[in-house]
């Protein structure tokens, strides 16, 4: 079997965030991580190393695709990898988004891998085969080791095994697979039940993802007497971006001070946000914090105070576990200064 690997510019030997907007390259070898990954499979050949920049990609991803498309349709191959991506957001939505395409234009296998708290692990885990991770590239031996692994059982025919049994995170495909030893399912429930009613462990058979529920707020009574934060997704920082925000994939929020300010000022301010065009809103950052009009109904005495400080972070892309982060983070401090209320911006 032959195959092709899809790698970013950091591990395909072009350079960091300065060739984050490099190109698809075509490689008609193998370099980099593909070299290794090659040498753990002895009966799949690597062919060929694609190599993209992570801000090509995800800002430029009808132009890439049809470019490596136009490649691809010229090769013959029978599985397509990409990364590890490990915990670099960016790389992993990449590298999903990248497999996902390839495996809707040419039936072929597609297998990656990602820490779990890569956001490419939500938006793409139905689409392809994505591995359990480690955090940094220092796991990159073992990553490849389970990506070829699983690769090699596509190469010999072997019986795949669920999810769970292989490594790779859950797809949501259910299948009638028969229980060893034929065991009925009435059978097996009791003995769930028997082994929770005795507190001993357990795996269900259908497992159902469990999400936080957040009660809503009382109202506010009163909004004549209340202070008012400013808290946003929206990406508007000052133009130095001075906490150094990521684009995308956030990993931190900022807080930025509006005292005695009635706007935000054209070139003082910017977006960083890499979801959506920001040249509108960095025309008018108001658009993202909408500053103006806030101080205008607080003129107007429709509440007491705008609080001095806003919050931003980037919501493209940022993991459920980092927005859960930042928002206790947030509350926590508006709730030390006294302020009633939030209106949360988003884009």
């Amino acid at each position: 079997m032959k195959a092709i690997h899809y790698i970013n510019q950091f591990f395909g030997q072009v350079g960091g965030e300065d060739a984050a907007d490099s190109k698809p390259l075509f490689n008609e070898k193998p370099i980099g991580c593909s070299l290794m990954l090659d040498g753990l499979m002895p009966d799949i050949e690597v062919t060929n190393t694609i190599v993209c920049g992570d801000n090509y990609i995800t800002n430029h991803t009808d132009e890439a695709l049809a470019e490596i498309f136009a490649w691809l349709d010229t090769k013959q191959f029978d599985i397509f990898f990409a990364g590890p991506a490990f915990m670099a957001g960016r790389y992993g939505v990449g590298c999903g988004l990248v497999c996902k395409a390839v495996a809707e234009r040419y039936g072929v296998p597609v297998i990656t891998s990602m820490n779990e708290e890569n956001p490419g692990v939500e938006e793409y885990k139905s689409s392809c085969v994505i591995f359990k991770g480690g955090r940094k590239a220092t796991f990159m031996k073992d990553d490849l080791t389970l990506m070829a692994k699983y690769a090699e059982k596509i190469a010999k025919g072997e019986k795949l095994l669920p999810a769970a049994e292989e490594g790779y995170f859950p797809r949501g495909i259910r299948s009638e697979i028969p229980a060893p030893g034929g065991v009925m399912a009435a059978d097996r429930v009791i003995d769930m039940l028997l082994k929770k009613l005795s507190g001993e462990p357990f795996q269900t058979e259908l497992v159902i993802p469990k999400t936080d529920r957040i009660p809503p707020a009382p109202a506010v009574k009163d909004l004549s007497k209340c202070t008012i934060a400013l808290v946003s997704s929206s990406g508007v920082v000052p133009s130095d971006n001075p906490d150094r925000i990521q684009s995308a994939s956030a990993q931190k929020w900022g807080k930025y001070n509006i005292a005695g300010m009635d706007h935000l000022p054209t070139g003082e301010f910017k977006t960083i946000h890499a979801g959506f065009d920001p040249e509108a809103m960095c025309a008018v950052p108001d658009r993202g914090i909408p500053l103006d009009a806030m101080r205008a109904y607080e003129k107007e005495g429709k509440f007491a105070k705008l609080y001095d400080y806003y919050y931003v972070t980037v919501g493209t892309g940022t993991t459920q576990n980092y927005a859960a982060k930042f928002g206790k983070e947030i509350a926590a401090e508006l709730k030390q200064a006294g302020v009633d209320a939030v209106i949360l911006t988003a884009t």
